[in-house]
């Protein structure tokens, strides 16, 4: 492993993340790998924050995900369904899919949620919207969308990111016209988080029995 002081990591502590991500993922991908995928999260993040008060911890949760998406499109591990939503900048939208349909699954449906261009804290509007049905958004943020969570997608929902939502073959796409509650007074955004239930709604239908 890497001394702290090595080029590929941008900020020292994350050496203490790189080495408990290299040992939850012993046997499945070598200490580089992990290093590699820890230090271009990292990156990706910085380029969004506005505050970097939790950066290392979010780049650590960032590529334990890229990890478990590269597991599943390697074979190393299995699962269930998994579903990616993608939106523009991950702070309204698709964090309110994503964490709708968390909470009404549960483990039958593996769910992540991405931005083509992140921005840099989920909307507070979103969270209030969510937390009046029950639903927690207190360790989300705003997530760039990469290549292994992509791959490892059975079905990606696109919510108004246009030609820039990602398409690969094997997939199920699907797009949701969903309006933008970007800036949107709280009883729009609760309109808008109703009209996203009622499709998650019927999504599960045709998900699990």
């Amino acid at each position: 492993m890497p001394s702290p002081s090595s080029p590929l990591l941008p900020d020292e502590r994350l050496a203490a993340g790189a080495a408990r991500l290299a040992t939850r993922y012993a046997g499945h991908f070598a200490p580089a790998t992990v290093l590699g995928l820890l230090a271009d999260s990292y990156t990706l993040l910085a380029e969004q924050a506005r505050i970097r008060t939790h950066l290392v911890v979010l780049a650590e949760r960032l590529t334990a995900d890229r990890l478990d998406a590269l597991a599943h499109t390697q074979g190393l591990t299995s699962g269930p369904t998994r579903v990616l939503f993608v939106c523009s900048h991950n702070a309204g939208r698709s964090q309110m899919a994503a964490a709708l349909l968390a909470h009404r699954a549960g483990e039958r449906v593996t769910v992540s949620s991405a931005g083509t261009h992140p921005a840099g804290e989920v909307a507070p509007h979103i969270a209030q919207a969510l937390t009046e049905t029950g639903v927690d958004l207190a360790d989300a943020y705003p997530r760039p969308l990469t290549e292994e969570v992509v791959q490892a997608a059975d079905i990606v929902i696109t919510m108004g990111c246009g030609d820039a939502c990602p398409a690969m073959p094997g997939r199920r796409y699907l797009d949701w016209p969903v309006a933008d509650p970007d800036g949107a007074p709280i009883a729009v955004v609760r309109d808008i988080r109703d009209a996203i239930d009622a499709r998650i709604t019927e999504l599960l239908t045709q998900l699990t029995p």
